[in-house]
């Protein structure tokens, strides 16, 4: 008899496909879809709920296999109804995280965690000094790395999905394992939520916890461009206290540590940019703590680590 992990790759195996899409049609029907993201990014700005990703990332798939048959798009449904399920329930569950055993919010602990590794400097503080400007405007005088930290900070959102739909395409087998470690890394992280709920750095300057100003800064980067991230579905549970770890750190180093590990070439090695690039940015807008970042960080070893071992006890 087959192993439950045997009958799940099974369960996600290619559907037969009538041919491969001719260039020259992919390239136009990629163009399309490009356009049409495009305009309504401008007019309604960047998806950023699960489901709403789910549809433009199914669409993509569908412009790039453009000449297959409905079965072979139908099968995209079919193998990430249950990984979407998933991320649905993380999405309030993270929301509602605060709420079910009402914890007490930790303010302290980050900010002399920092002050420690940075001799007495408050991280946050330290940078918003030097970056954002004397008075700092957090809607205001936006510089040209602001943009560039507020477009990192939003493939958070679509990131991990995207690498996750390369996978789909190419490798069945890989995107299982990537999905694993994806969903498993955002669970692990709500299970810290609920039992210690901590504010960031912006909230704890905002509620008198902090004797240096700190603001939050992140949408400081779309002023210029009147862009903003659009919610379509899955809107009003967010939990500012969900800030240890940081998930937005954690999920950028998921993604490359295991490309390094599937890879292990220097191109997968520069992949590290990408979450420094972010735990830099989240620290300077007063969204995270440096020790926060540490711990997403710590969190994603930790993921593939546990996901290593359990796919080698199983021969997977």
């Amino acid at each position: 008899m087959a192993s439950g992990t045997e009958q799940l790759q099974d369960a996600v195996l290619p559907i037969p496909r009538r041919a491969a899409t001719r260039p020259r049609v992919r390239i136009v029907s990629f163009g399309v879809y490009l356009a049409a993201l495009t305009v309504f990014t401008i007019n309604f700005g960047i998806p950023s709920d699960t489901v709403q990703i789910f549809v433009w990332l199914w669409l993509a798939t569908i412009a790039w296999h453009i000449e297959e048959p409905w079965r072979y798009h139908l099968g995209f449904i079919r193998d990430w109804w249950a990984p979407l399920l998933a991320l649905v329930v993380y999405f309030y569950g993270r929301g509602l995280a605060d709420e079910l055993y009402a914890m007490p919010v930790a303010f302290q602990f980050p900010v002399d965690a920092d002050k420690w590794m940075f001799g007495g400097e408050l991280p946050s503080h330290w940078l918003q000094e030097r970056l954002c400007g004397d008075p700092c405007l957090p809607h205001e005088g936006a510089r040209w790395y602001d943009l560039v930290f507020t477009v990192v900070y939003s493939t958070h959102f679509v990131f991990g999905l995207i690498l996750a739909v390369v996978l789909w395409l190419r490798n069945r087998g890989e995107w299982l394992k990537w999905m694993r470690r994806y969903i498993g890394l955002n669970f692990a992280g709500l299970a810290i939520y609920v039992f210690y709920p901590m504010a960031p750095p912006w909230m704890a300057g905002r509620d008198g916890y902090l004797e240096e100003q700190v603001l939050r800064l992140t949408s400081r980067g779309w002023g210029d461009t009147g862009l903003g991230r659009y919610h379509l579905i899955l809107t009003g549970v967010g939990n500012p206290v969900a800030a240890m770890p940081s998930l937005h750190a954690g999920t950028a180093f998921l993604i490359s540590f295991y490309l390094i590990q599937r890879y292990r070439n220097a191109w997968a090695w520069l992949s590290l940019l990408y979450p420094l690039t972010m735990s830099f940015g989240l620290i300077y807008y007063g969204e995270h703590y440096v020790i926060d970042t540490i711990a997403g960080a710590a969190l994603a070893v930790l993921v593939i680590a546990a996901c290593n071992l359990w796919e080698r006890s199983r021969g997977s």
